[in-house]
């Protein structure tokens, strides 16, 4: 009899501290600490797997701490049960991982069921415009070769940037959370500052003589409800990149494009440029180098606090989007989201282009100096002139098969262009049905040498690199 009443005692006290530890999650999540909540949260839907209400609070919990792709089966399991709230978080977790025909269909449950409990879904509509808004989008992402990344801090983020003098200058003076941009002859200025109504707006400076003009805003760009930062104009002086957070914002910040009417002197509607730039995070300083043939914007997609990952691609001269009905749909999705920067690397010509130019760009001299026999970069430190720099013998042996491979590479390039030409220049059928074999030889031995030097390439670093090391 006493052992029975221990036990009975011992289960209401569990009964009641279960009772508590749930209550005082519940209040954690209710007041955003989700990071609190979440491992009570994770221990009761280990408890109970099959409970709703469990796996909608710990799904919850892990999409706001960052988990996104592990909160999914979760909120799903929760939707499944008919949890309200759970097409809610369903359908933001959803939207984040760009399946926004789902997202769609889950918000519209969500809606449902508010207006069956004759709830108000006016706050949400602003999510519906988004949802299908990426709908719309993900029909037309940008087939553009994207080179390198580069993850830097969010202050000095511009210092990732090397535009050619000839791009313009971009800038943030002082303190200012404001960038502005300058154009090559430095006599204009459009720049971001903040209004008395708190929002970052659109202004422009002329230089006439010695003095600048007072700022003047940018009539058409700016509709006086959102923030907007981040101008860039391109160098034809017509075209205005700038990034705002307007309705029209997939997340926070997003990138558009505008057009000045020099008739009527103002910008025309601007449009959101899409996929692959924007995403549902913060995307902007869009800028265009047409001299170095090289485009760069930051965005902090998958990127922690403090940090934002600058890209660099290769500008197409029109537009060129992926085939939506034809391409695989989580291939798609990646492409857009920008998961996996080699994804993009389709084209191998454009691909080796860039990366020369960028190269040329980081590493590269502004004023004539002497480089000696070559230029071989090892790492941000060490760029080699002589066979003497190599601190390894192994490297330095790799590096003259290198030299011989570039040596084989330019005479067999020299020959595709020779036959190519004859190719071209010949109407016989005969004499083109002779040559076609040689010229797809020889591309496919131009593109393994390319292969070949890369690897190369690589192997060099890293052996000079590990001497260095030891050094």
């Amino acid at each position: 009899m006493t052992r029975y009443k221990l036990t009975l005692l011992a289960l209401c006290c569990c009964g009641g501290a279960f009772s508590q530890t749930l209550t005082q999650a519940k209040k954690w999540f209710a007041d955003g600490e989700f990071e609190k909540a979440k491992p009570v949260f994770e221990r009761l839907v280990k408890q109970a797997p099959s409970n709703a209400g469990y796996n909608y609070w710990y799904g919850a919990c892990c999409y706001e701490t960052g988990e996104l792709d592990k909160s999914v089966p979760y909120l799903e399991k929760s939707a499944a049960r008919k949890y309200i709230d759970g097409y809610l978080y369903l359908s933001k977790a959803y939207y984040d991982l760009y399946r926004f025909d789902e997202a769609i269909e889950n918000l519209e449950e969500h809606i449902y069921w508010l207006e069956q409990k004759k709830r108000d879904t006016s706050a949400i509509e602003g999510l519906m415009k988004k949802y299908r808004m990426g709908a719309r989008m993900i029909r037309g992402v940008e087939n553009v070769t994207v080179i390198d990344s580069f993850v830097v801090d969010k202050e000095h983020f511009l210092h990732a940037y090397k535009l050619s003098q000839s791009a313009g200058q971009i800038s943030m003076p002082g303190n200012e959370s404001g960038t502005h941009f300058t154009n090559e002859w430095g006599d204009k200025t459009i720049f971001a500052q903040t209004g008395n109504d708190g929002k970052s707006h659109l202004y422009s400076r002329v230089k006439l003589g010695k003095q600048w003009s007072s700022p003047q805003p940018l009539t058409g760009v700016d509709d006086g409800t959102c923030n907007q930062n981040y101008p860039f104009m391109n160098s034809d002086g017509i075209t205005l990149y700038f990034a705002s957070d307007g309705e029209e914002s997939m997340g926070g910040y997003d990138i558009f494009i505008t057009r000045y009417d020099s008739e009527d002197g103002s910008y025309l509607k601007a449009d959101n440029i899409g996929f692959p730039f924007n995403s549902p995070y913060n995307d902007y300083m869009y800028a265009i180098d047409d001299f170095n043939q090289l485009g760069w914007f930051a965005s902090d997609r998958f990127q922690p606090e403090g940090k934002v990952c600058v890209y660099v691609f290769v500008p197409n001269d029109s537009q060129v989007v992926y085939d939506y009905e034809n391409t695989n749909a989580g291939q798609l999705r990646n492409l857009a989201r920008l998961a996996e920067i080699k994804a993009t690397w389709s084209d191998p010509i454009k691909l080796r282009s860039g990366k020369q130019h960028l190269a040329q760009v980081l590493y590269g001299h502004e004023q004539e100096q002497d480089k000696g026999e070559f230029e071989f970069v090892v790492n941000d430190n060490s760029i080699y002139h002589q066979l003497t720099d190599f601190r390894s013998a192994e490297a330095q042996k790799l590096f003259k098969s290198l030299l011989q491979k570039q040596k084989d590479l330019e005479a067999l390039e020299k020959s595709l262009a020779d036959i190519r030409s004859s190719y071209a220049q010949t109407a016989n059928r005969a004499v083109k049905e002779r040559l076609a074999p040689g010229i797809l030889d020889k591309e496919r031995r131009v593109n393994e040498l390319y292969a070949e030097i890369d690897e190369l390439t690589l192997l060099i670093r890293n052996t000079e690199i590990k001497t260095l090391k030891r050094l």
